[in-house]
């Protein structure tokens, strides 16, 4: 169902996704599709373009799961007529960001329910691919509030002053107490695989 993205697959923090990304067509769709497998000797993965707001919701923990704040990213200036999702530079750029006033931060105020729902589909979504210590996921909310999981990210940035941390920091989580989690998630299954 058009209009679609196509990534490139195997890359991490949006490396190889530009506005030439959002493909209207089949043939800008094929166009693309073989830019990555010819510059980026890259398989390419295609999937329906959700228009809405962009979430990421991280996730701490093995048995017993906390879903950390929500973060969002905010596309004020970006012009109505353009595709809003995360390119590399609307990532990494920060004139990019800068000239379009996009930015990421802790979400806007969402319908009742609706984040109690993300929560919900987050811990689902981290226990059903089988992660453990932490995670991120990327989720789209559109007009209608349906929730759609763009990704799952198993090993998402740690930096601190990423997506996960900030979050962390919400829940009065300090980042070296983040980290400490994080190892001790690890430890715990590990000594399940030696016991």
């Amino acid at each position: 169902k058009f209009p679609v993205i196509v990534k490139p697959l195997g890359f991490e923090g949006s490396e190889g996704m530009v506005n030439k990304s959002f493909a209207e067509t089949s043939e800008s769709a094929l166009e693309r599709v073989d830019f990555l497998h010819e510059n980026l000797k890259s398989d390419a993965l295609v999937e329906e373009f959700i228009e809405g707001r962009e979430f990421y919701s991280g996730v701490l923990g093995n048995d017993r799961l906390t879903v950390l704040p929500l973060r969002e990213m905010f596309f004020k200036n970006f012009p109505d007529d353009r595709a809003k999702f995360a390119t590399f530079k609307a990532k990494w750029d920060p004139e990019f960001r800068n000239k379009w006033g996009i930015t990421n931060s802790f979400s806007a105020p969402l319908p009742d329910g609706v984040e109690k729902k993300i929560a919900k589909i987050s811990r689902t979504a981290y226990r059903a691919l089988g992660l453990t210590g932490f995670g991120r996921l990327d989720l789209r909310l559109t007009s209608d509030n349906e929730i759609y999981v763009l990704e799952v990210n198993p090993n998402p940035s740690l930096q601190r002053d990423d997506e996960v941390a900030f979050a962390a920091q919400r829940l009065n989580i300090k980042y070296t107490q983040l980290i400490e989690r994080i190892v001790q998630s690890g430890l715990q299954i590990g000594s399940r695989f030696t016991q």
